[in-house]
């Protein structure tokens, strides 16, 4: 990597307030994980970057998984390494990863996952603006090495009242009461967030020398004898800690984030043959000619099949049960439909609706539509409609050869 930024995000932490069984990166937020999503807005910032993922010691493969799908194109950018017992050894592994080239480097929390990638944008502004501002003349330092200059931290200004209290004991009782001392005043207090940025050679500096833990790297930073600056943070930069941040994150995402929707178009073609029962629709349909096929030659279900897996990205059916593959010899059109379902779910979507088009001269629908419609509703888990048509005697449909079937489907990510 050549990149002149990089940025570490720090997804050690155990979770254990969070309550989530893992560790809180992994933690599922409508679907994706909190890492995934504190990637998106890491990716979509504007400044190109060499991305250091900090992460369990048990969640090594896993998070490689994250980090390679949230950088997609770009997954040479980013990579994976394990954290320590503490945040500041965490970090200290990340700032061990960067490259050489890396002369900014931006601390942000997994928990934060929602910030916008405008924060990220402004704070790498300000810490190159601070950096070229400390390196004019007369300072002896060099602007394009980033080794001086101050950190740069997002903050929101403190808007609640705040008190400062004393510890009191009650001669009667013998207990420990707080008591309100004054009001503070609050003009002069934000609440910090991530991410934070330092010019890289200080930052390694100063947790070269740090003694002590520090709740931030603006602390250790500052305790160094550094500057810091602050700029405007942003209200979904919160740091999700409890369930009730978790569900605070869900009603964001649901509220400000449209779902993904998707859609899908299968085809299916099969020869009559008259040695064969019909199966069409996952239905038996009785004094009709069957279709010919390596399974039971259900084009309706094999069409579903398509359009689902299409619509999921995840190929087609050819590819996903092929005629080498001796399980599928003779299933009927349910068991392809019952796996395809259970695909879809497994790469984060669920179906919305599925339209089906017959292209045949018989079997005729007519009376069995809603049977039909019905079954296949209860198979797909979402609605599914029917419709069907000729070619006026054109083509192999309609010289009675064969059929032919059209499958659109609609699905949405979960997330």
């Amino acid at each position: 990597m050549t990149a002149r930024v990089g940025i570490i995000v720090v997804a050690a932490g155990s979770g254990t307030r969070l309550g989530a069984g893992a560790p809180k990166g992994f933690a599922l937020l409508r679907g994706t994980t909190i890492l995934e999503h504190a990637l998106d807005g890491v990716f979509g910032s504007t400044e190109p970057a060499q991305v250091v993922v900090v992460a369990p010691q048990s969640h090594l493969a896993e998070a490689r998984e994250i980090a390679g799908r949230a950088a997609g194109v770009a997954a040479a950018s980013i990579s994976v390494v394990a954290g320590g017992d503490t945040r500041q050894r965490s970090v200290a592994a990340g700032l061990a990863a960067l490259g050489e080239s890396v002369e900014v480097v931006l601390v942000h929390d997994a928990a934060r996952a929602l910030t916008p990638s405008a924060v990220i944008d402004r704070v790498v502004a300000a810490v190159l603006g601070s950096s070229a501002a400390a390196s004019g003349p007369g300072t002896g330092t060099d602007s394009d090495t980033g080794v001086s200059g101050s950190g740069v931290i997002p903050c929101l200004p403190v808007t609640d009242t705040i008190k400062r209290v004393r510890d009191d004991s009650a001669q009667a009782t013998g207990q420990a009461t707080r008591t309100v001392e004054a009001t503070v005043d609050r003009s002069d207090l934000v609440h910090v967030q991530t991410p934070q940025g330092f010019p890289r050679a200080a930052l390694d500096a100063a947790y070269a020398a740090a003694e002590h833990e520090y709740t931030d790297d603006a602390a250790l930073f500052a305790a160094a004898g550094h500057s810091v600056e602050v700029v405007p943070g942003d209200a979904l930069s919160f740091k999700i800690t409890t369930p009730w941040d978790l569900r605070r994150a869900e009603a964001v995402l649901g509220e400000g984030h449209s779902a993904e929707i998707r859609t899908g178009v299968g085809m299916d073609v099969h020869q009559y043959d008259a040695a064969e029962p019909l199966w069409l629709g996952g239905l038996y349909w009785p004094d009709e000619v069957g279709l010919s096929g390596h399974s039971d030659g259900d084009a309706m279900c094999h069409a579903i099949c398509d359009a689902l897996l299409s619509a999921a990205g995840l190929g087609d059916i050819g590819g996903r049960f092929g005629t080498d593959d001796t399980r599928f010899a003779g299933a009927h059109g349910e068991v392809f439909i019952a796996e395809t379902v259970s695909l879809v779910a497994g790469a984060g979507f669920t179906v919305g609706n599925v339209s089906v088009q017959l292209i045949a001269k018989h079997p005729r629908l007519g009376a069995r539509r809603t049977e039909l419609e019905s079954h296949l509703s209860a198979l797909v888990g979402a609605p599914v409609s029917v419709a069907a048509t000729t070619t006026d005697g054109l083509g192999f449909t309609g010289r009675g050869e064969g059929v032919a079937v059209i499958a659109t489907a609609l699905v949405r990510a979960d997330r």
